[in-house]
């Protein structure tokens, strides 16, 4: 049985031997609702690669003491990918950005794309990049994920094509492409963003300004996926191509 995992703050004297204090909201997940009891394995990660398994030594009203075991430097992926997501109506866009951070996803920008029915405008700005961060927090932690995405403050299609140069790659999910997304070369190392639009598709004025920016526009099959689906066919197309699945 796979055991349970929390994030929290690692510190350098958390070594094998040890004992490592889980307290704070993640404690009280862990002891509220989750139930653990002494003797259960565990596992606790900082986020950013450091993972430690050990068994419940104590259990406290507000606290777990763990017994560590195992003290684990997860390095990050050789490629890095982002999803660029586009704003959304409903729960689409979060369902996008929950499914691609189970899939092995870095990090992740909000995207105030042309045709984006859903608008975040002055404190919707802060309280959605919130929202946003908790659910991938949420996500890399049910699917045991060493890293956790960050999401980054919501972009306009201006911003985001300054954003964009810094990546090694970019790929936009444009239907109807001339090159499909299996043509690609993929970098051995580096960053990829991978852009999707909203449920309107992006814009031609959008799909110019990437392509004269550098991007690379691909279509991926025949037909059209929803923005909900898009970006997750596309991360585990992509991490199988960089064998993330071997």
């Amino acid at each position: 049985m796979v055991e349970p995992m929390f994030f929290a703050a690692i510190g350098k004297d958390t070594v094998v031997g040890s004992t490592f204090v889980l307290s704070g909201p993640e404690a009280k997940h862990a002891v509220s609702v989750r139930r653990m009891l002494q003797g259960e394995a565990i596992a606790v990660s900082d986020g950013a690669g450091v993972k430690i398994r050990g068994k419940v030594l104590k259990v406290g009203k507000d606290t777990l003491d763990v017994n560590v075991e195992s003290v684990e430097l997860v390095s990050a992926p050789s490629v890095q990918l982002h999803l660029v997501q586009a704003l959304a109506k409903g729960d689409r866009d979060e369902l996008a950005i929950q499914a691609c951070t189970e899939l092995g996803l870095y990090g992740v920008i909000p995207w105030q794309a042309d045709r984006s029915i859903s608008i975040w405008k002055d404190e919707k700005k802060v309280k959605g990049q919130t929202r946003w961060q908790t659910i991938v927090t949420e996500a890399a932690k049910q699917s045991l994920r060493a890293f956790v995405p960050v999401v980054e403050s919501v972009q306009t299609s201006q911003e985001l094509l300054t954003r964009l140069s810094s990546f090694d790659l970019v790929l936009v999910l444009d239907p109807e492409a001339k090159d499909s997304i299996t043509q690609v070369g993929l970098p051995t190392s580096g960053s990829v963003a991978l852009v999707i639009g909203p449920e309107g598709g992006i814009s031609e004025a959008e799909l110019k300004a990437f392509a004269d920016a550098g991007c690379s526009l691909v279509r991926m099959g025949p037909g059209v996926l929803r923005t909900s689906t898009a970006g997750m066919a596309a991360v585990s197309f992509l991490q199988a191509k960089l064998g993330e699945w071997n």
